[in-house]
């Protein structure tokens, strides 16, 4: 299934559906019914984060030197001057739901980083369901469809950002999604100066923040993982009150500092180092 997705929704891939799409300007293209779906997942996730989480950050995210696997992506880059590119709105994408087409303006690029893993994860716990209680993390975004099958929850560690192979929490969740945002693991140098690939639409740039990563526990994992780059991006106040703002998500944030902040929802879920030092 997952191979079957990347296939379709990776721009890693030079033939993907993806990257055909983003290679074909000003005329409708039709697009499988996967594809549809996570298209309309990221009009959801723009809609939902007010323009936070949108597909259309890819040019922002390729001059800030994404431009491949993370994998393969150098650790010490050198040369351009990183710019904000011209900001498109989603609203100027053409989608055609009755024959399934998109029409890309020129100059706008899709890329679906905040919203297919989600996705992904969710697909597949919904195929799984028929044969019993099921986790799926599609690298860090989480989804459970319920509780184990003696009743109790998953547990789901919170990676420390600050020692490698280590919890730093540890969520107790039964039914939902979890997923994180951040800077800790994806980022690189450029001309001396860290970037990483969170863009803030607002400014075309990583954002800057002293945020270092965002927990989030929310009934899906699309919300929780579209709710954990929002926080990101509005930083450490706005994001907690944003958080805080809808009932049914719980978040943690854990600074560049070591302090932890967490969502008054989240102690329902945490039982490890946050309690005792929850703000």
């Amino acid at each position: 299934w997952f191979e079957e997705w990347e296939d379709s929704l990776s721009r890693f891939r030079l033939d993907s559906e993806l990257s055909r799409l983003n290679r074909t300007f000003d005329q409708p293209t039709a697009v499988s019914d996967a594809f549809w779906d996570v298209f309309q997942t990221a009009l959801w996730a723009d809609e939902f984060s007010e323009g936070l989480v949108t597909p259309t950050v890819l040019d922002a995210m390729l001059d800030a030197g994404y431009d491949r696997s993370f994998d393969d992506l150098p650790r010490e880059q050198f040369g351009w001057m990183i710019s904000a590119p011209e900001n498109h709105p989603l609203s100027t994408v053409v989608a055609d739901p009755e024959h399934k087409t998109i029409t890309l303006p020129q100059g706008v690029h899709l890329d679906f980083g905040g919203v297919a893993k989600g996705w992904a994860a969710h697909q597949a716990v919904e195929r799984l369901l028929e044969f019993g209680p099921c986790l799926v993390n599609a690298g860090g975004d989480i989804a459970v469809s319920g509780p184990r099958l003696d009743g109790s929850a998953w547990e789901i560690g919170v990676s420390n950002p600050f020692e490698a192979d280590s919890d730093f929490d540890v969520l107790h969740v039964k039914r939902g999604g979890v997923a994180s945002s951040g800077r800790d693991r994806r980022n690189w140098k450029h001309n001396g100066r860290l970037h990483h690939h969170i863009i803030n639409p607002n400014t075309g740039l990583p954002v800057e923040t002293d945020v270092l990563r965002v927990t989030v526990v929310a009934p899906t994992v699309m919300e929780a993982e579209a709710a954990a780059k929002t926080a990101f991006i509005l930083g450490r106040d706005k994001g907690l009150a944003w958080i805080e703002a809808h009932p049914s998500f719980a978040g943690m944030m854990i600074m560049e500092s070591g302090e932890v902040f967490i969502s008054r929802s989240m102690m329902e879920y945490s039982q490890g180092v946050s309690h005792a030092i929850a703000k």
